[in-house]
């Protein structure tokens, strides 16, 4: 089992940048591949960036593509997201998750989210 805390979010103004961290405890942190997500209000969650267990495969949703990158220090059980050139649109609760799977496989184990909110 491993659990997971975000932090890093906040307000930003359109065009800035944010980095979201997610600190994972137990030993096993490089066994598990981890995703972003979020949610916003009243739409559902969906799923932002992967990372492979051990970061060198990484997959995007399209609408974050050449703004977000996912990486991940296995030596510090952290997951990074780092967010640039971010939207009005990117505001939303963001979410770090662990999968014993890979890419697409059901993830099981959830932080509480961090909010971002960007101001146009």
């Amino acid at each position: 089992q491993v659990q997971l805390v975000e932090s890093g979010g906040g307000l930003v103004q359109a065009g800035g940048s944010l980095r979201l961290s997610c600190a994972a405890s137990g030993r096993t942190f490089s066994s598990y591949a981890m995703g972003w997500f979020r949610q916003a209000p009243g739409l559902e969650r969906e799923f932002v960036a992967h990372v492979s267990r051990s970061g060198g495969y990484t997959s995007y949703a399209d609408f974050v593509k050449g703004r977000f990158t996912i990486s991940r220090d296995n030596t510090k059980n952290t997951v990074y997201l780092q967010m640039n050139s971010l939207k009005s649109e990117d505001t939303a609760v963001y979410y770090c998750a662990a999968t014993s799977g890979g890419l697409g496989s059901t993830y099981a184990y959830w932080g509480q989210g961090t909010q971002v909110t960007v101001s146009s």
